[in-house]
């Protein structure tokens, strides 16, 4: 542990009427969580300070202009946001997503760049935050679009991984965009993730089914035998480790999910209910696939509880802690 050294993870705020900074301001407060990580905000000081204020945290913010300039034991803070901002709990304002915006382009510029080796990002509004620099329906494809390599939503609790084939997608278009290119670029990119960023060197993955119950051999739908199905097929004679698809009510129902080293979805409910469910408050959101390190909490910007001191901090601690493990597995 003598050569260890401390990470730079970098910290986007969120929407600042949500629960983002109190989290943030809460893990934070932990003195032992400055033992792995040199943490950098990239916000606005006075949002900052004024939040630490109303939740009476006892916490010092070390204002600086550049990742190079980060003390180790303090809380770090870029200021990003050159405009006052009056904070209202619980509320969407155009403002806040302007907030959001300058915090997640400053900390993903200091990524790609390599200023910081990590990003965790708070919650955002995915709609007050759309502008014409930002235009996509989440975190996961505004990365993608920033960063080296081709993505895969992966949310990952201690018992269960779960990855999404479609993500931020209406159900009415998620079989028309099912391609053999899609199915066979996202398991591939899991199948990869597993083996680099968690050190598992034969994944075993399990596919959920279309329709329920596997389409009951057309009587609920023919999309699994017609689309799904001959597409496994094929990539199973070149991928070992991979079973399906199952159905996914019994598949958790069961706890078959505990046999495999990831699950893959179809699309989004179909793999975040059960995830949720099962790890909700413990799970962090990791954006796989590219080449640099962003991971989230599992929960939303919190809009019923903002400001009220009550949001846990469970899930923005865990997002560092598997940050850091992929981390390190990546250097060795």
């Amino acid at each position: 542990m003598g050569s260890f050294k401390k990470i730079k993870v970098g910290i986007s705020i969120g929407d600042p009427n949500g629960v983002g900074i109190e989290v943030i301001l809460k893990t934070f407060g932990d003195k032992k969580m400055f033992a792995f990580f040199v943490p950098i905000v990239f916000g606005n000081y006075d949002l900052i300070r004024f939040q630490r204020d109303h939740f009476n945290f006892k916490i010092q913010i070390n204002s600086i202009k550049e990742t190079k300039e980060a003390l180790e034991n303090s809380l770090n803070l870029i200021d990003v946001y050159d405009k006052k901002f009056n904070v209202k709990f619980g509320k969407s304002q155009k403002d806040a997503g302007k907030v959001s915006l300058a915090s997640l382009e400053a900390s993903t510029y200091a990524l790609k760049k390599g200023f910081i080796s990590l990003l965790v990002t708070a919650p955002i509004n995915k709609n007050n935050i759309q502008s014409n620099k930002f235009n996509f329906k989440g975190h996961t494809q505004y990365f993608e679009s920033k960063l080296k390599g081709e993505s895969i939503m992966l949310m990952i609790s201690d018992k269960l991984k779960i990855g999404l084939i479609t993500d931020h997608l209406p159900l009415n278009k998620v079989v028309s965009s099912l391609s053999e290119d899609l199915i066979n670029k996202k398991i591939r990119l899991l199948y990869n993730s597993l083996k680099k960023d968690f050190k598992i060197f034969n994944p075993k993955i399990a596919v959920l089914s279309i329709n329920p119950h596997v389409g009951d051999n057309g009587v609920i739908g023919v999309e699994d035998d017609e689309i799904l199905i001959p597409i496994l097929n094929k990539i199973k004679k070149k991928l070992k480790g991979l079973y399906g698809p199952f159905s996914s009510d019994s598949f958790f129902g069961s706890k078959s999910f505990l046999k495999y080293d990831a699950v893959i979805a179809i699309y989004h409910d179909q793999g975040l209910i059960p995830f949720k469910t099962l790890s909700f408050g413990n799970g962090v959101n990791f954006t796989a696939g590219l080449n640099k390190i962003r991971t989230s909490p599992d929960h939303g910007t919190g809009y019923e509880i903002a400001g009220k001191g009550i949001a846990s901090k469970k899930s923005f601690v865990e997002a560092l802690n598997i940050a850091k493990y992929i981390f390190i597995n990546r250097s060795l």
